[in-house]
Formats: structure tokens, sequence, C-alpha cells
């Protein structure tokens, strides 16, 4: 045990919230401090539009976060977390007005895809069965896994691109238009290697564990973690922006939830030159162009089935898709944007005033783009809900430098941490030790360390983990 040890933890987004919640388990004194006014980086919610209409100013539904080793592993209803689960995980519209669904069921997702519904449960059935191994194989760092045969056969195909895996695997528009919907969360080219473990992983866990949302927006992820945290001593301190070493007090550890840009700054000459090259050589990948919404009425889509469902893939066919995520990737913006939808307010009553609703959407454009792309995905969202504009009473548009001025860690409006290229899904942000900074008692925690992005407290957790076994 390290009872004694003084641990501060910089920033309190969920992995620096998971990294202080390990080390309080172990005896650790730990203080958070937290350069904003309210905890929870990516779990944050306000009301942006109007008074009442609560929105997820980041992050909105959690699979990887129902489903985290970690999450599982703590009391977090015993401090207010109460997951939503819709009907329906995720629904697909398409241009004919019916829309392809993601169920719980694998039999029930198969019957909707005709001819391609075998080869669909062929794919995902030993998958859904190996969840929780391949969860425990794959949000780690890369060690030899505890489960190589599970990992080898994800690996045989996560390593490919989603488009040339639904296009080998399926003949028919709606089962390649929902693997490719579910790939562009990779926010790579569906052409890109590795494209493909994004849409076998999140599709998995849509059977496995759904697709939920907690109840009164993801602010109350960081508010159990928060709550928990502070049951075990831990103590938390907003608007306290640290810049340098001279921000945070002397402690046994510091463990950073800051992208690689922000620990160069806060380090600077402290970091060894080699270290800083490294971290000034990590890649950042596309941005969100984010848009909330305040409506008069649920959104009128064409296909009703897609209300059943919080999430909703709004763009069309797996062709359209790609071209969307590749123009972002390269350097252009879609006049069809690929738009990932969420509307919590059909199932969670807490999010706006009795009668009226809220939605959340965003596409992804170039990191750092200008352009304005709020009719470009309303355009998109009229394609397959006719009406939807006259229900809107209020709208909140974050531009990627927007998104970059809320957090810190959104360098050029990257949600995720950094690009997800096939080079920084195996080591990042350096190739080895990459949670151990080199310098005395450092250690990085953010979503550019393993496993990545998503909300799931995995590399807070890993972080913690790394600076327990030095000694702290």
């Amino acid at each position: 045990m390290a009872t004694g040890r003084s641990c501060v933890v910089v920033g309190s987004g969920p992995n620096g919230l998971a990294a202080a919640i390990t080390l309080a388990q172990a005896g650790c004194h730990v203080t958070v401090l937290e350069a904003a006014d309210t905890i929870g980086g990516g779990t944050r919610s306000a009301e942006l539009t109007l008074p009442g209409f609560v929105h997820d100013i980041c992050s909105a539904i959690h699979p990887m976060g129902i489903a985290s080793p970690f999450f599982r592993a703590l009391p977090l209803a015993d401090f207010g977390l109460n997951w939503i689960h819709p009907p329906v995980p995720l629904a697909h519209p398409l241009d004919d007005g019916t829309a392809v669904l993601l169920h719980r069921s694998m039999e029930e997702t198969a019957a909707g895809l005709g001819a391609d519904g075998p080869a669909y449960r062929t794919l995902f059935a030993p998958l859904v069965a190996d969840c929780d191994a391949l969860l425990d194989a794959t949000l780690r760092p890369l060690v030899p896994p505890h489960h190589p045969f599970t990992l080898a056969r994800f690996g045989w195909h996560g390593m490919r691109s989603a488009r040339g895996l639904a296009e080998s695997r399926f003949s028919g528009e709606r089962a390649r238009a929902l693997f490719a919907g579910i790939g562009a969360h990779s926010v790579m080219p569906l052409e890109a290697p590795f494209s493909a473990s994004f849409a076998l992983m999140l599709g998995m866990l849509g059977h496995a564990s759904g697709w939920p949302f907690p109840r009164g927006g993801s602010q109350a992820i960081a508010q159990a973690l928060a709550g928990y945290l502070r049951s075990l001593g831990g103590e938390i301190v907003t608007s306290h922006r640290v810049t340098s070493p001279a921000d945070f007090p002397s402690a046994d550890a510091v463990l950073f939830d800051v992208s690689p840009r922000q620990l160069l700054q806060i380090g600077g000459d402290k970091l060894p030159m080699d270290y800083r090259r490294q971290l000034d050589r990590y890649r950042y990948g596309p941005a969100a162009f984010k848009i909330d919404w305040a409506l008069d009425g649920p959104i009128p889509w064409r296909a009703a089935e897609c209300a059943q469902a919080a999430t909703v893939h709004v763009g069309g066919t797996l062709d359209e898709i790609a071209a969307s995520e590749r123009a972002a990737a390269t350097g252009s913006e879609s006049d069809r944007p690929f738009v990932l939808l969420a509307q919590p307010s059909l199932f969670d009553a807490t999010r706006a005033p009795a009668g009226k609703h809220t939605a959340w959407a965003y596409c992804h454009v170039p990191n750092g783009s200008v352009v304005d792309m709020t009719l470009r995905i309303e355009r998109q969202i009229e394609r397959f809900a006719p009406g939807f504009g006259a229900r809107v009473l209020a709208r909140h548009v974050m531009p990627p430098a927007e998104l970059e001025r809320h957090n810190a860690n959104y360098i050029g409006g990257d949600v995720v941490g950094g690009s997800n290229d096939a080079r920084q899904i195996l080591a990042r942000p350096v190739p080895f030790n990459p949670y151990t900074i080199p310098v005395k008692g450092w250690y990085l925690c953010s979503a550019s360390t393993p496993p990545g992005g998503g909300v799931h407290g995995m590399a807070g957790f890993h972080a913690a983990r790394a600076a327990l076994r030095a000694g702290v």
C-alpha cells in the first residue's frame, strides 16, 4: 500500500479522475487540479441553447463507458450514475425511407440485413461471445496479451480497412452502410488500415452491453467519479490552470491528463530533448464541428424506427460516408458530411422542458477548419427528416476552435486525443513506456496514451498502476 504518499492529477476528465481513484484506492492522498470551473473534461453538460435544455458539451453516447472494466468495478450507481438504454442502440436511415437498425439482439439485427444476415452473424457472433476477453486484451498498452488467440482473431479482421472488410463480407447496401457508419467513429478514412477495428469493437458492444447514455447528461459520469473519489479522501480544485511546474505542489507523483502539446508547454526544459522531439512529432487527427439544438418537438424522421434509437448515423451509403471521412482526413470539408446525431430527450425527460426536445450532432472536418458546417449538417438531417429545420427553437454551434477553447486537449478540434493512424494506434505518444514521462514522478494519463480516445478511464487506470509499480 502507498499510504501517506501524495499525488497530484492535472485534469479532471474521465482519465484524470480514473487515475486519481486508482491512486486513492491504494492509500495515496490525491489532489486533482482542473483549469475549468466545472469538472469532467469531455463529460460535461450545460444549458447551451435555452433555459431548461440540457446539452452534452462533448461526448453524449457511451458504449465504452458502460463496458469499461474500470468503471464496472466502481460503485458509480451509488453516486448517481444511472444508465439509460434506448430500445435500439443505433439507427441508420437510408434514402428509400427505411432505416437499418443495430439491435441488442444479433438475430434481430441480422434479420434486417436480408441476404447479408448470415455473414453479419458469422462476423460478430465470436466477438460478442469473447467480449470480456477482448476488452481486457485491447483496453491496455501494447504488452503480451492475456488472451492471445482471442486478440489474434480480432486483429485478423481489425487490422483491415472498414471499407475493405465491409465490401468483402457484405453485398447489400444496408449492411455496408451500417458497418461504414460505425467504422467512421475511428475518425479515419474508411480505407485506412485498422479502421475496421473500431466498427468491430463498437458493433460488438452494441450487442453485448448496448450504447447507453447517462440520465441527466454526461456530466453525471464526472459527478459520480468525483463523488467516489471524495469518498476515498481525494480532493478536487477547480479554476486552477497548470501551465508550468510552479502551478502544482510538490508530490510523490504527478499525473497529467493532458495532450502531448500541453505537456510540452508545462514541462518545458524539464523534459529531456529526445522526449520533447517525440512529443512534438505526435499527430492530431480530424476535428469535430458540433451543433446542439433546442427543438419544439422530436425530429420528424421519415423512417419512424429512428425514434427507437438515441444514436442516429446520418449519411446514407458506404460510398457517401467514405467520401466524407476521406475529405476530412485530406484537408477538405464534405458537402454531404457524415453526421453522428444523438437525441437523448426521447428517453430522458430531464433534458428538456415538457413537450420539447434536444439534439446533438457533429461531423468530421479537417483539423483547425474554419468552415461553417451548420447548413451542410442541417441539410443532411432534413434529407432524412423533412421538417427538421422548422422544429429548431435555438442552436449552439461549436466549430473546432471553440472546442479547443472549451478544452485545451482538443488540439485543432480533435476530440479523441490524437490521430488514430496505424502507428499511433500501436504506440501513442511514444513507442515504449507510454505513461512514464522521463521526469522523476511524472506520468501521462490522457487519451493520448493507450488505449486512446473514448470515455472509459482505462488510460488513467493504467497510468496510475504504472506509478504504483514504480513505488508511489
